[in-house]
């Protein structure tokens, strides 16, 4: 996995669950789902950036 794309799956990783928790933590329904969407966004790019490299060795 490529350093920036690395960090940049990490990165929305972390904002999403920051997003998630303070949207949980104000009552915002809205900005939780945000905030877990972003999060599984983060996830998926990081889990094909995994694949790509198990077939690259």
């Amino acid at each position: 996995m490529t350093a920036g794309k690395k960090a940049k799956a990490k990165t929305e990783q972390a904002e999403g669950k920051a997003k998630e928790a303070l949207g949980s933590a104000l009552g915002n329904d809205r900005m939780a789902a945000e905030g877990q969407a972003q999060k599984s966004k983060g996830d998926a790019r990081e889990a094909k950036e995994k694949a790509k490299d198990a077939f690259k060795h």
